[in-house]
């Protein structure tokens, strides 16, 4: 076999890549895995129902999406005994290498997990719930904004059924919509991840270590991977992202970096009626709410403000250090231990940039984007500064905040490394 890994068959679906979403069962092309009911075939009082929630966002029709988006993958898999303990020997193995080149020790308190999609998926929706409910708050306080301007002045009729009466209507509907939002975001995810950190999402709970069985084996069959050296290289890359989040202000920054994006949502009513102008919006007709879920991300995409690129080229500086310390510490354990620890790789990297439609949401929603040059950012800072200060000199980089490289410095591991020997200020 070549070094390169290759799919089994390329024109099949690779539930381990994600490239392919699925259909919805409502048949809705917007949202991965569509809405869990039909709305047109809903009568007023049900919806009314549906729209009932204490907070800006609604949790229950979150949770039901999640569930059944998460499970749409059809994956009948059981998580075998033997699975429970192979994973949790190896995680514990891993979590011994990584502390010794981490040094990061509060790795060792993290607990594992064998999971479902569904309980992936339920996991990350509690787990993401203070930067879903920052932006539901956002929306919330747009759509309140919107109220008050059309109650205080007169305006000129746009000739569009119903397009007046928009902003009202979204203080009602939001929280189901952001509900929507939210569970077929993460139920797809769900779908498709191997364990909690295939991406850098800002959790705010306690690190843990995850694996997504039914997700794993796919991955394996696809790419015809030994099934031990898979799962070790897993355990040590959740391990060492694990150990990462350990560091309490890492894990508070990917939180307030995210809150800090979604915050900065504006409401203009220009732009939405730009993207929406086409439509006809009636508060009474249950297929409205089918329209705005179909492009979901226009919606934000017409809120979008100025001030969010730079909190988006913060965020991605961060993770791009988070990634690369992490592939650094995973290629110096798994070329060790790992004996086809370079097909494994290979194919991962192909995995975590072939999202397909989940990647769409995450920027969509949370302004998380990291491609190929991202990456490589990360991965080209790390290199240059263990040639310059070997690996004690990177796990500086866990000692304080001030450590996190700039912009400019991630692209010169000589300038980070000078300024860090600087004296306070």
């Amino acid at each position: 076999m070549s070094d390169e890994p290759q799919p089994r068959d390329p024109d099949e679906p690779d539930r381990g890549t994600g490239a392919t979403p699925p259909e919805g069962p409502a048949g809705l092309p917007g949202i991965p895995g569509g809405l869990p009911f039909d709305l047109g075939n809903l009568d007023l009082s049900a919806l009314m129902g549906m729209l009932q929630s204490e907070g800006p966002i609604n949790w229950e029709v979150a949770r039901q999406v999640a569930d059944m988006v998460a499970e749409q993958g059809g994956s009948t898999h059981t998580i075998t005994p033997a699975d429970r303990e192979q994973l949790d020997e190896l995680a514990r193995a891993a979590q011994t290498l990584v502390v010794g080149e981490t040094g990061l020790a509060a790795t060792f308190r993290a607990e594992v997990h064998t999971l479902t999609s569904k309980e992936w998926a339920r996991l990350h929706l509690d787990a993401l719930r203070p930067v879903l409910e920052a932006l539901a708050s956002t929306l919330e306080r747009a759509m309140e904004a919107a109220d008050d301007e059309l109650a205080g002045e007169e305006l000129p009729p746009t000739g569009i059924p119903g397009l007046d009466l928009f902003a009202g209507m979204m203080s009602m509907v939001a929280p189901m919509l952001l509900g929507v939002q939210a569970g077929s975001l993460v139920g797809y995810l769900g779908q498709h991840s191997l364990g909690r950190y295939d991406l850098p999402l800002p959790a705010a709970d306690e690190p843990s270590l995850g694996f997504v069985v039914a997700n794993i084996d796919a991955f394996e069959a696809a790419w015809e991977l030994p099934r031990a050296d898979l799962r070790f290289y897993l355990a040590i890359h959740e391990v060492v992202h694990a150990a990462q989040r350990s560091v309490p202000w890492v894990r508070d920054r990917l939180v307030d970096l995210a809150k800090e994006y979604v915050s900065g949502y504006d409401f203009d009513n220009r732009a939405l009626e730009e993207q929406f102008g086409s439509m006809s919006f009636d508060p009474s007709d249950p297929a409205t709410l089918s329209r705005l879920t179909e492009h979901p991300e226009q919606l934000l995409g017409a809120m979008r403000s100025d001030r969010q690129r730079d909190v988006m080229e913060r965020f991605q500086v961060f993770t791009a250090t988070l990634e690369g310390y992490a592939d650094s510490v995973l290629e110096r354990i798994g070329t060790r231990l790992i004996p086809t620890f370079a097909q494994i790789h290979e194919a991962m990297k192909r995995h975590r940039l072939e999202r397909g439609e989940a990647e769409r949401f995450i920027e969509g929603l949370l302004g998380l984007k990291l491609d190929q040059e991202h990456y490589e950012r990360g991965d080209a800072f790390a290199r240059g500064v263990v040639e310059r200060a070997g690996n004690d000199g990177l796990n500086r980089l866990w000692t304080s905040p001030r450590m996190l490289p700039t912009s400019a410095e991630l692209d010169a591991p000589g300038l980070w490394l000078a300024r860090i020997d600087l004296p306070e200020e």
